[in-house]
């Protein structure tokens, strides 16, 4: 547990005071729409400096966050609670969000839904509930990109699988981070959200993207990621052969895409929180084994442990998402939908 400091309390305090300004503390909440989150929302360059201070909090254990728990109706499908106290960022509140792959296709309806609740420090009392699938799409690439920065600060080329909404955001991100990149190789089961991302991004990335078959996208990319689905049984998409030592691969879907002997043989194996992985291997999504974890992401952001050290490293970093990113997002984006004047306040 992290219990806050003198100074710390001062500021919780003030924060409660300003929300008496605006709420009638328990009686009252802010109701906030996607379409508003995103008004609100932070900059891509105000996301990444956002969130690399919260992974840096985190690396240094200042927070407070159980792993997530979760429910599965199917085995293709989850929702998940993710609870987060980050007291430096007077952030305090959980994320309740579900992942349907099927529905696009099925029902016309977004794969991932979900709802973030913000909380008075001081008291508890809830004060905001808002949309949250748009702060998980920001804040998923954010994670994947910084640690692409901190693991392989020279990379050139950088190849992305899976081309919905997380694979758009990755393309849009990678280059404000990697600064030599040249090339961004994508590979979608889909082609046509191939097609559907260059389209989105045309407009805001000057870099070249280049639509390839798997194997071409592995074997052209010194940087790699995944976002796909998360499953128990790895489906191998991304085979052993194609890797080759020196590679940096990011995978936001756990243990599914990769073949399982790639994170095992790895010379380091990095996650972003080794309480979720540990969680996910007891439910059964490691069947191979949990490889052993070097450290944790936060912990080579905030400079505690060294990444890369040899250029002919293999190093897979696996962000499956923590909350404390989520809530330090939810607060920014609250405090300046209250500024703007957003939302709707609705009765408790």
């Amino acid at each position: 547990m992290y219990y806050a400091e003198a100074e710390l309390v001062k500021k919780f305090e003030q924060e409660h005071e300003f929300f008496k300004t605006q709420l009638k503390l328990g009686e009252e909440i802010l109701w906030l729409t996607q379409k508003e989150c995103i008004e609100a929302g932070p900059t891509i360059d105000e996301t990444l400096e956002l969130v690399n201070q919260t992974m840096i909090y985190h690396g240094r254990k200042e927070y407070e966050m159980p792993a997530k728990i979760g429910i599965h109706p199917f085995d293709d499908v989850f929702f998940h609670a993710m609870p987060a106290y980050v007291p430096k960022n007077l952030a305090c509140g959980m994320k309740w969000i579900e992942c349907f792959p099927r529905n696009p296709n099925e029902y016309n309806l977004p794969q991932t839904t979900g709802l973030l609740v913000m909380n008075d420090i001081m008291t508890g009392v809830p004060v905001a509930v808002m949309d949250c699938a748009w702060l998980t799409a920001m804040r998923t690439p954010a994670v994947t990109v910084l640690a692409a920065a901190a693991l392989h600060p020279d990379a050139t080329t950088f190849g992305m699988f899976g081309c919905g909404v997380q694979g758009t955001e990755h393309v849009r991100f990678v280059g404000h981070t990697l600064k030599k990149l040249e090339r961004i190789y994508i590979y979608d089961i889909i082609p046509e959200r191939m097609d559907e991302l260059i389209e989105k991004v045309k407009d805001e990335v000057d870099i070249e993207i280049i639509k390839a078959e798997p194997e071409e996208v592995v074997k052209s990319s010194e940087v790699l990621s995944s976002a796909t689905i998360c499953v128990r049984e790895p489906i191998y998409f991304g085979k052993k052969e194609w890797v080759s030592k020196g590679q940096t691969i990011l995978p936001c879907d756990l243990n599914t895409f990769w073949d399982p002997e790639i994170s095992l043989e790895a010379d380091k194996y990095i996650v972003d929180s080794i309480g979720e992985h540990q969680l996910f291997d007891d439910m059964g999504y490691f069947p191979d084994g949990l490889p052993e974890i070097f450290c944790e992401t936060g912990e080579i952001l905030a400079g505690l442990k060294e990444g890369r050290t040899s250029p002919d490293q293999l190093i897979v970093c696996s962000n499956i998402g923590i909350s404390t990113n989520d809530v330090s997002m939810g607060h920014k984006i609250l405090f300046k939908a209250i500024d703007m004047g957003l939302g709707i306040k609705l009765k408790l």
